[in-house]
């Protein structure tokens, strides 16, 4: 059996890469909005859709593939990845002394059996008080400012970070521990991705 990763994101190909398994990416050309206010529920559909897109475009039915979307959410607010500096400073200012939640939805799509799984992964972030000071300090010096909503727990944004309550992964985009979970589900195991 081969994993499709539907993304194009680097931080989810590292991800996998841990479990030294092979894979293939194919990139959905979906537009990522979902007309849904619950953030789970958003995710969710966004992760449906991207891997609907790739199992049209894949030839064999000896495929999994997995999709996911992620977002950082507080107080009703949707956050996706800033398009400016200041929109990221002022993600900051907003995520200062508070918690936000990391929310990843993903679907799997095991093309042989003929099965779906769609789930949603919640992880709590606890961010300290970040003063003015440092937060130009951060926006001058970290790499991934544009990247969710302004922060990668891989990042210099660690430590601004007092906890995580849940999947460290699951912020980062994709939950491992609950992804494993489900190809269990479909039965199957690592070794069948060798």
């Amino acid at each position: 059996m081969k994993i499709i990763l539907a993304s194009g994101s680097k931080t989810r190909r590292k991800i996998l890469d841990t479990l030294n398994i092979k894979y293939d990416v194919l990139v959905s050309d979906v537009e990522e909005t979902a007309d849904k206010s619950d953030p789970r529920k958003y995710v969710e559909e966004l992760s449906m859709l991207k891997a609907k897109s790739v199992s049209k475009k894949v030839s064999t039915n000896c495929a999994v593939i997995i999709a996911a979307d992620s977002i950082i959410y507080k107080d009703g607010k949707i956050y996706q990845k800033p398009k400016s500096i200041k929109e990221a400073m002022e993600n900051l200012k907003e995520f200062s002394d508070s918690k936000n939640q990391g929310i990843t939805g993903v679907t799997i799509i095991d093309m042989l059996n003929m099965k779906e799984i769609t789930f949603s992964c919640v992880t709590d972030v606890y961010f300290k008080e970040i003063c003015s000071e440092d937060i130009k300090w951060y926006v001058e010096h970290e790499k991934d400012l544009l990247k969710k909503a302004g922060y990668s727990l891989e990042g210099t944004i660690s430590l601004f970070v007092e906890k995580i309550d849940g999947d460290f992964y699951n912020v980062l985009g994709l939950p491992l521990g609950m992804l494993y979970t489900k190809l269990n589900e479909l039965g199957y195991k690592l070794k069948d991705f060798e």
